[in-house]
């Protein structure tokens, strides 16, 4: 690994995010999406998993609901960023069936990113943070180390909250974005409709308590030892 960059702003840093599922990008970093966005230096936003774990659909893991949650994702990153410049990579694992960290899946993946990061210029990479209950938010940081590693440029990992507690205190520096309208993120969180509402069946329900999200994003980036 090359050393990893200072963060004094969040304007900049070349930022790629990356999300376990769509809905992730607003909950957990759609402050630093808008921002990023407005400064001219969002690289991108790349999805995980293929989001078919939310609603009982047997045989339908590309098919009717897998479409639905990209098209929202597509209009969610809209909706924070303002434009359709850069289109969502979805890399598609099996939502909620994350490859392990020493499987050739892991490593096509983790080899496709930091490549990616190479072309796009990607100095910085917003990931879910590793200690989070969800394994596919886990898998999500343990591939963004693992781009970290492989990039051949300096590359920062900073860690964002969805479903996880506090870090241990002094182990990671914070960075918070500048605080975004509540309106434009709850307005973000509504293309995910799949995940609010009864449209698609029973299913998973984002709690109401979720939907009440801060107005800015805290970046956590582990401290050197």
């Amino acid at each position: 690994m090359i050393g990893s960059p200072s963060c004094r702003r969040i304007g900049d840093l070349r930022w790629l995010v990356l999300a376990p599922h769509p809905d992730d990008e607003t909950l957990g970093a759609g402050a630093l999406i808008a921002e990023a966005s407005r400064a001219g230096c969002l690289a991108g936003l790349v999805y995980l998993t293929d989001g078919s774990g939310s609603h009982r659909s047997p045989g339908d893991r590309n098919g009717r609901l897998v479409s639905t949650r990209r098209r929202e994702a597509a209009g969610a990153v809209f909706r924070l960023s303002g434009s359709r410049k850069v289109a969502p990579l979805h890399l598609g694992w099996k939502d909620a069936a994350p490859a392990p960290p020493e499987s050739s899946a892991f490593g096509l993946a983790a080899r496709r990113l930091a490549a990616l990061c190479r072309r796009r210029q990607v100095d910085a990479l917003a990931v879910t943070a590793l200690h989070e209950p969800h394994c596919d938010h886990a898998a999500a940081a343990r591939l963004a180390y693992a781009v970290q590693a492989l990039a051949k440029r300096r590359l920062l990992v900073a860690e964002y909250l969805v479903w996880g507690g506090a870090f241990e205190r002094g182990t990671h520096r914070t960075v918070r974005t500048i605080p975004m309208p509540a309106g434009k993120r709850r307005h973000a969180l509504r293309a995910h409709r799949s995940q609010l509402t009864g449209v698609l069946g029973p299913g998973f329900r984002l709690p109401a308590e979720r939907v009440r999200m801060p107005a800015a994003d805290t970046l956590y980036m582990r401290r050197s030892p």
